[in-house]
């Protein structure tokens, strides 16, 4: 009951909303995003809006406009970097083959190989299927065999002498 007496007595509607904003960053901290920032990054992003609030939660959570701007500088460059099109996947497979190893954002699902008895992951983006993943990741993320879900992982080649679909590895 004392939360609410925090209201009583204030004239303004600007006060009432500062508590609000300073409890919802108390209590969900990198869970509150801006809408408008959604709007203004997703208009030049491919990407689903729930990959885009993600990010923005993480680096856009403060009322400090300087932060507010670094961070959503920090959000398209991670963007610019790291989302697969579909259209650029081979050089993003290419970066891979020259760096050992890149991060990405991308949808993965998973399957079961049994003849293998192991995982193995489906990029979509990316457009390579079979690549072996731990069991763990299943483990603790069920929805990969359940239709996927986008991840922002590194992918790490494992040797340049093997073909491709056996140079990556989830981690």
């Amino acid at each position: 009951m004392g939360e609410f007496n925090e209201f009583r007595g204030m004239p303004e509607t600007d006060d009432r909303r500062d508590i609000i904003k300073q409890k919802l960053r108390q209590y969900y901290d990198g869970r509150v995003v801006r809408k408008d920032l959604t709007k203004s990054i997703k208009e030049g992003a491919n990407v689903p809006v729930y990959v885009l609030e993600y990010l923005l939660g993480q680096y856009c959570n403060s009322d400090d406009e300087n932060i507010i701007n670094e961070g959503v500088e920090n959000v398209k460059r991670i963007l610019r970097d790291n989302y697969v099109r579909p259209d650029e996947a081979q050089k993003i497979m290419s970066l891979l083959r020259e760096r050992g190893s890149y991060t990405v954002i991308d949808r993965i699902t998973v399957v079961l190989n049994t003849k293998e008895d192991r995982y193995e992951a489906t990029f979509s983006n990316l457009g390579v299927k079979g690549i072996p993943i731990s069991s763990e990741y299943v483990k603790n993320y069920d929805r990969l065999l359940c239709g996927g879900i986008w991840c922002i992982l590194q992918l790490i080649s494992a040797s340049k002498a093997e073909p491709m679909s056996t140079l990556l590895c989830v981690t």
